[in-house]
This record gives structure tokens, C-alpha cells and sequence, in this order.
């Protein structure tokens, strides 16, 4: 079973999305700012997809996080949301998703990375 790791600092959002990618078979992590899933990232080695949110509290930002995951861990896929406009790049191989997003649509889009499914 795939581990998601869903960095979000809305905790109705998150716990919300983390239910439904549990219900579509996938393990799944949640934490509420990128400083705390780098801390995950660091300590697990099981973690094969981050899903995170851009804005954030603190001082690394989405984007900042998926800068460091692909630079660090670059097996991990990455998946980048915001409701604000697409950011103007992002890391290679990483995957935006505008919100408000249905979780289908992220758990297809998941489901497209190799061993996601």
C-alpha cells in the first residue's frame, strides 16, 4: 500500500482528504506545515508521494517543500495544490491540481506515477 504524506494546514481540508485517499487504499500521513513533514520525510523511509498545499504557516512554503523533497528524496512524487493562480514553476516531475479539487481526480492523478497504484 502506497504512503501519502498530505501537508495542509487547514485541518478540515486535510483530514477531509486524508480520509478519502485512506478509503482509495492508500496509507496516508497528515501534518499541518512543510517544516513538520520534512521531519517525516527524515524519519520514514516509506513515504512514496507529498501532497501539499503552497500557502502555508511558517517559513517554507509549498513550493519550498517540494523544492527540498526533490532535491532530497527524489523517488518521491509530488503533488502541489493552491487556490490561488498556478505558481510559474515547479519541481520536475511534480503535478498541480487547482482547488477546490474532487478526490477522484487526485487519487487518478496519483494513480498515474509508478508504483502509486
Amino acid at each position: 500500500m502506497p504512503t501519502v504524506l498530505v501537508v495542509e494546514d487547514d485541518a478540515l481540508i486535510r483530514d477531509l482528504v486524508s480520509e478519502e485517499l485512506a478509503d482509495a487504499g492508500f496509507q496516508v500521513l497528515q501534518v499541518g506545515d512543510a517544516h513538520q513533514a520534512i521531519a517525516v520525510l527524515e524519519a520514514r523511509q516509506d513515504i512514496h508521494l507529498v501532497f501539499t498545499d503552497i500557502d502555508m504557516p511558517g517559513s517554507m512554503d509549498g513550493i519550498a517543500l517540494a523544492a527540498a523533497v526533490r532535491d532530497r528524496w527524489p523517488p518521491v512524487h509530488i503533488i502541489i495544490t493552491t487556490g490561488k493562480a498556478r505558481p510559474m514553476t515547479i519541481p520536475a516531475n511534480a503535478l498541480f491540481i487547482s482547488k477546490p479539487y474532487l478526490t477522484k481526480a487526485v487519487v487518478s492523478a496519483m494513480r498515474t506515477f509508478e508504483n502509486m497504484r
